[in-house]
């Protein structure tokens, strides 16, 4: 009987208990949200491969219809790399609920990894832009997805997903009483969050639900 793969390590960011006191000075309505979810915080599941192809199935779906599709998905394979994604059928894939242009762009980004075609072991050391412009270079990853990837993964303080729905439906009613937001109506909020965007965006995201995603 072959061992379970390990569960994975969740990683929480060291500058967080900085970052809600920042915000809680700065922003009224940070001050009213941040003590409302106790120690709850962002957490990075360490792999860049699979934070990607998580990101990847839950495009345009909702994020229980996206968990059902992945527990599906994940549990085709040994384990969940690269190469084993390349080995994978598509049938198979088909079957655990993915649309034939999602198992395309997963096949693209097991492809990127395998062949070396993405530095992923040089991203810690490189921009929020240049990482960006990387990972767009993906079948299926564009902009959002790869702001995702800097706050998920990388845990990097300061990302604000402008493309993001649930980001502006969570500025228009924490700030606007629920009327629509303009991007840059929602830059303007976020002007007072910096240099903790991501953080007051997942704080923005509780709003909305309070169960935390993880990619």
């Amino acid at each position: 009987m072959t061992p379970a793969a390990p569960a994975p390590v969740l990683v929480t960011p060291d500058y967080w208990g900085e970052a809600q006191k920042y915000l809680t000075r700065r922003d009224r309505v940070m001050k009213r949200l941040i003590p409302q979810f106790g120690t709850a915080c962002l957490q990075s599941r360490g792999d860049a491969f699979i934070t990607l192809a998580r990101s990847i199935v839950g495009q345009q779906i909702s994020v229980k219809a996206a968990q059902s599709v992945w527990d599906r998905f994940v549990s085709l394979p040994r384990r969940m790399t690269p190469g084993s994604v390349l080995k994978l059928k598509v049938d198979d894939m088909r079957a655990a609920g993915l649309p034939a242009r999602k198992i395309e762009y997963l096949v693209d980004l097991a492809l990127h990894f395998d062949s070396g075609a993405v530095h992923a072991d040089a991203w810690l050391a490189m921009p929020d832009e240049e990482i960006i412009a990387e990972l767009v270079g993906i079948r299926g990853i564009g902009r959002w997805t790869a702001e995702m990837f800097l706050i998920f993964h990388l845990m990097r303080p300061n990302v604000l997903p402008l493309d993001d729905a649930g980001l502006l439906s969570g500025i228009s009613k924490n700030y606007f009483s629920g009327d629509p937001v303009s991007r840059s109506e929602a830059r303007e909020v976020a002007a007072a969050w910096s240099p903790y965007c991501s953080v007051a965006t997942w704080y923005i995201w509780r709003s909305l639900d309070p169960l935390p995603v993880a990619y």
